[in-house]
């Protein structure tokens, strides 16, 4: 609703009124035609301020309504009547000003913003255009390449940008709808024309066409396969080549492409799949947000190397005072060193001055001993980690949260080590950890509630992904990832070559190509693991063929090439090569595609024509399969979680919504059929073989995946 009085006796002030951030519903709307309406018609009213409750101007479109018929009236109408009206309307922007805010904003004839004001039309990042006439007034305003930039990203932008752009006429430090009353006062009586957007002209550079060009280009290559992103370029050209009456129709004509489109349904699956996660669910349907997090003022990061100090730099940045524990003295050098060049440029990139005096460094173990938390990032190595803890449980205070940012090793064998398992949990963080949004905190057996909800809380304060997973090996996203990197391993054996792999994962929208990531990531990590295992040389049971361990199937493929000495970019070769050692270019190896010849040859394999739908089809059902075995273990608590992960852990591509979404896309009957077909194929590759709970779920209709939940809670009460 929205809530209409005078002020100064001659201003109409328009107040939506719809927490948290007066979205525009159905109800907004009407209040919002009913209250212009009444001032557009009042004779004592002379002008007329729009702002918004609890200092929010407005979120935009109430995106709960996407899922059904829209009620209530458009919102291009009720834009149109306010920008056509005869009497000044100006916005006063507090908060935000998201999608349809700032288009409202733009319908208006003055905008005022408060400092700490954000502005943006983010409508891309949920497969939409704005089309409200977003795409066809903000050109008009800032011209078209800034509008460009906005529009095709979704970026937020702040009051002191959205003042330099020409989005706002005026940015204050005051109460803004004071200011903007007194504006609208100073301004009752003039005329309006000149401050209708959709009557300017769209100010046109005289290159408009290498212009659109350049920016289709630049869309196509970061979009990886979105289709919202050209739509949004589209529909600018429109507002620069068109009369407005027609770049609104070809604004409507795209978004009604997008609103129906399987993009736009799983970018807005994954907004939701993101909240969802957020609730902190566990696996095991407990809900660890009833129970308080603990305040965590000064926390202690053991050992520096890359993911250390990233983390280091992500707490600094929250404001939490960090003890960073290095013990060989040249890391600890290079490490400081890092860590200030690397709060530096995060400053740099706020517009910000750096966290004053909040890391200080040490050598000693000792040092931790006054953290409320401890998060212990040593080499990935059991023996070490167990010391870790033990040396950790004897010097830190008894209620200290000790962490450990395993990428899947047990948490609960780590916590055996301590005086208090209950408040060990995992914080497994992505590298680089103060740059990428994920979080999976990992609960082991023992884990508190109390544990969990603080380091649950500490990754939401960091502004991560936190996602709440059970104690296994790998946890979900590296379990995930095995049968992945497997199938891909297999398919080099059987004829493909990184080039293809890579080609197929990468035009499905992959950030990264498998091997691509393996050569960035460095082979002899997961060489070191399977050598710890007993997975690799000669550890090989007397009498299995080498490609065979423990009676199924295996590729010794990485083995050999890390044998060779090459880790990938960080020593020049791997399954790229590149122009020197930490390069970041892949270019195709000859030496390993004879390799690869060879090893085929010495083993009597033969290759054979691999395309594309293979390839996803081999590596994305394998991941997906295991996905559906960790639901049904209990592992995650949904396949959002799942989903969340592997969004923003992973690089899979956001407008297909993750690899359970993906499922259910495809059809998970289709996926069955596959699996299927595969396992047939290959029939000592035992995760191949489709989980049970897919043919449950296929069995039952296949439902939509917004009721996976309930399928998976009901089979579970009737065993």
């Amino acid at each position: 609703m929205a809530l209409y009085r005078r002020v100064s006796g001659s201003v109409a002030l328009i107040t939506l009124q719809n927490p948290p951030v007066n979205a525009l519903s159905a109800a907004v709307r009407q209040g919002i035609v009913d209250t212009v309406q009444r001032a557009l018609s009042d004779p004592e009213v002379k002008s007329v301020v729009v702002c918004g409750q609890n200092g929010k101007f407005c979120g935009g479109a109430d995106i709960k309504e996407f899922g059904g018929p829209m009620s209530g009236p458009p919102l291009v109408p009720m834009i149109h009547t306010l920008e056509s009206g005869h009497k000044p309307v100006v916005a006063a922007i507090e908060g935000i000003a998201f999608g349809g805010g700032l288009e409202l904003a733009l319908g208006c004839h003055y905008r005022i913003a408060h400092s700490k004001a954000r502005l943006g039309l983010p409508e891309v990042t949920l497969g939409l255009l704005p089309a409200a006439g977003g795409t066809q007034r903000l050109p008009r305003l800032i011209g078209v390449p800034a509008a460009l930039d906005l529009i095709t990203t979704g970026r937020h932008v702040t009051a002191t940008e959205a003042l330099k752009l020409g989005i706002v006429d005026q940015v204050t430090d005051h109460n803004t709808v004071e200011v903007a009353v007194k504006f609208a006062q100073s301004v009752a009586g003039q005329s309006v024309e000149a401050h209708r957007l959709s009557t300017r002209p769209c100010p046109s550079p005289p290159d408009l066409d290498a212009l659109f060009e350049g920016a289709m280009q630049k869309v196509r290559q970061s979009a990886r396969g979105a289709i919202a992103p050209v739509a949004c370029v589209q529909a600018v050209r429109a507002a620069a080549t068109l009369p407005y009456p027609q770049g609104m129709e070809r604004e409507r004509e795209l978004m009604a492409t997008l609103f129906s489109s399987g993009q736009a349904r799983a970018l807005q699956y994954c907004f939701f799949a993101q909240r969802a996660v957020g609730k902190w669910s566990l696996p095991s349907g407990a809900r660890w947000d009833m129970s308080e997090a603990r305040p965590v003022r000064k926390a202690a990061v053991i050992g520096l190397g890359t993911m250390g100090r990233g983390i280091t730099v992500a707490l600094a940045q929250t404001g939490v005072s960090v003890v960073a524990v290095e013990t060989q003295e040249r890391q600890l050098a290079e490490a400081k060193q890092a860590v200030s060049g690397m709060l530096e440029r995060g400053a740099q990139r706020r517009g910000a001055a750096p966290p004053p005096g909040l890391v200080h460094y040490s050598s000693n173990l000792q040092a931790a001993a006054e953290a409320d938390l401890v998060i212990e990032a040593v080499f990935e190595d059991m023996a070490l980690k167990e010391n870790v803890f033990q040396q950790l449980s004897a010097v830190c205070k008894p209620g200290t949260l000790l962490c450990t940012n395993t990428s899947g090793l047990d948490v609960d064998r780590l916590a055996s080590h301590t005086r208090n398992p209950q408040l060990v949990v995992g914080m497994h963080f992505f590298a680089p950890a103060h740059v990428m949004k994920l979080l999976e905190v990992v609960c082991g057996p023992r884990s508190s509630p109390e544990a969990v909800a603080t380091a649950m809380h500490l990754g939401k304060k960091m502004g991560k992904v936190s996602v709440a997973v059970g104690n296994c090996p790998g946890f979900v996203g590296n379990r995930m990832l095995k049968p992945y990197l497997e199938q891909a391993s297999f398919l080099l054996e059987e004829g493909a070559t990184p080039e293809l792999v890579d080609q197929a994962l990468e035009e499905f929208g992959m950030a990264m190509g498998l091997f691509r990531m393996s050569d960035l990531s460095g082979l002899d990590v997961g060489w070191r693991v399977r050598k710890e295992a007993g997975q690799t040389g000669p550890n090989v049971p007397p009498g299995q063929p080498e490609r065979m361990r423990q009676g199924r199937r295996y590729s010794p493929l990485a083995d050999f090439i890390c044998e060779r000495g090459r880790f990938g970019q960080k020593t020049g070769r791997g399954w790229y090569q590149y122009d020197k050692p930490g390069a970041r270019v892949a270019r195709s190896d000859p030496w390993l595609h004879s390799f690869l010849e060879e090893y085929r040859a010495q083993r009597g394999l033969v290759a054979r024509r691999i395309d594309h739908q293979e390839v996803l089809e081999r590596c994305f059902y394998a991941l997906i399969n295991e996905g559906f075995r960790i639901l049904d273990e209990g592992v995650a608590a949904g396949p959002e979680d799942i989903d969340a992960i592997y969004v923003f852990g992973y690089g899979w591509p956001r407008h297909r919504g993750g690899p359970m979404f993906y499922a259910g896309m495809v059809g998970l009957a289709v996926v069955l059929e596959r699996l299927e077909h595969y396992h047939q194929a290959h029939p000592d590759v035992p995760y191949l073989e489709p989980c049970s709970l897919l043919r449950k779920l296929v069995a039952a209709g296949s439902p939509p995946i917004q009721k996976w939940r309930e399928v998976i809670k009901r089979l579970r009460s009737q065993l």
